[in-house]
């Protein structure tokens, strides 16, 4: 039964976040190109930015109320202001550097650079986390270098400024990945909560900003005193329009990131990004050439080989971490050791019945088990006809069977599936 139940909150979640995928990778390409109309009739990104984090700070506190997200529990102003505040500075940074690019470069273009995220994250992740990688998912990244150069060679509308901007929101959006699950992990704080808070931080430091960059500007250009009337119904209706749709995707990827790895989220992210492009390139019919195209295919397949390269990872670590350890005639079980003795086991694969009776009873009444010690800070359990496999938060677990093997696994977050 509860392997059975396992298995039904694996196949739950698998479906959860491949609807969520769905849902952030259809809004997100209707939203880039509705923001590529935008700018192209209205060139002042800073202005399209403070309304997408303005929709954040209006949208998200009545749907945090309907769905009664609890409140935010109190955290230290140090590490308010060493955590929280440069998130929302890195938000409105990221936001206002991928609404330039946009603006300067075709949508399917930015979006190529932008794919780069998966490098970026193995990077920063190995200078802050010190994780490491195997050597075939640092070769998959090389396609994607290669991709993004020839795309960036051969483009037609290519722009200096659009290129630097991407790659800048790039990799803001890969250090927002890695602490936004940080703070998430060390606050409690619910996801939702978290975005509140970075867009209302985000649009206190994008104000200024605005009023002096672009606000000025609307009250010295003659050229936007002598549009007609249907040209701001028009504006004004498709910035609304980008403004709902960062809101969701924001409610979206922000939900995605709450459940699964950076690594994971960057790889999804790159997926979107491979669809905005296809969309954008559809619909815009910006001019690209064979050798454009090839660049970018290139680096679509680089994602691939990464994602291949990183299930290939996975499941080399879970092979190692299922084996159990032995020494000379020890068997280490579960955190102690059964030393061979005359009554004893003999072997890693059959027990003395007479020895297993004499063990000390340490399972817990509500467990249902019969099985080991575990030590303080750790989870087990077991059961002497077989094994089990759960993974859990912060903790080292221990799953066994007398019957069978024993793996050690630490995991830093709860979940039934490797995503």
């Amino acid at each position: 039964k509860m392997v059975d139940r396992e298995k039904t909150e694996l196949y739950r979640q698998a479906v959860r976040i491949v609807f969520l995928c769905s849902v952030w990778f259809t809004i997100s390409s209707g939203g880039n190109v509705i923001n590529k109309l935008l700018l192209n009739d209205f060139p002042y990104p800073i202005t399209v930015s403070m309304m997408h984090v303005l929709s954040v700070c209006v949208y998200l506190g009545p749907i945090m109320r309907m769905w009664q997200v609890p409140l935010q529990k109190p955290v230290s102003s140090s590490y308010y202001m060493k955590m929280i505040v440069p998130l929302a500075v890195g938000k409105f940074w990221a936001s206002v550097s991928a609404h330039v690019s946009i603006w300067k470069v075709p949508v399917s273009y930015a979006h190529t650079v932008k794919a780069t995220m998966p490098i970026f994250t193995v990077i920063l992740s190995r200078i802050i986390t010190k994780e490491k990688q195997t050597t075939k998912v640092y070769f998959s990244l090389l396609p994607i270098v290669l991709g993004v150069l020839v795309a960036t060679v051969t483009e037609l509308s290519f722009d200096l400024i659009g290129l630097l901007s991407a790659l800048s929101a790039t990799i803001t959006f890969a250090l927002q990945n890695i602490f936004s699950k940080k703070a998430l992990k060390e606050t409690g704080m619910h996801h939702l909560r978290l975005l509140h808070v970075l867009g209302k931080l985000a649009t206190l430091f994008l104000l200024p900003i605005w009023i002096l960059m672009d606000c000025s500007r609307f009250l010295t250009e003659e050229s936007l005193a002598n549009k007609e009337q249907w040209f701001w119904v028009r504006i004004l209706g498709l910035l609304f329009t980008s403004g709902f749709c960062n809101f969701a995707q924001n409610i979206v990827a922000f939900t995605v990131i709450s459940i699964v790895s950076p690594l994971s989220y960057s790889v999804a992210n790159a997926t979107k990004r491979i669809l905005v492009i296809t969309v954008s390139l559809v619909t815009l019919r910006n001019p690209v050439t064979t050798t454009n195209v090839l660049g970018m295919l290139v680096a679509i397949l680089g994602v691939l080989a990464y994602n291949k390269a990183k299930y290939d990872q996975r499941q080399d670590e879970k092979k190692t971490s299922l084996l159990p350890t032995l020494h000379k005639n020890t068997l280490v079980h579960n955190h102690f050791t059964l030393d061979s003795q005359p009554n004893g086991p003999t072997s890693a694969s059959g027990y003395n019945p007479a020895y297993l009776n004499n063990l000390p009873n340490y399972s817990s009444p509500s467990s249902g088990f019969t099985g080991n010690r575990s030590t303080l800070g750790t989870t087990s359990t077991s059961g002497y006809g077989g094994s089990s496999a759960v993974m859990s938060q912060t903790r080292t677990t221990s799953t066994s069977g007398y019957g069978g093997s024993s793996a050690v696994m630490s995991q830093t977050r709860t979940t039934y599936m490797d995503v």
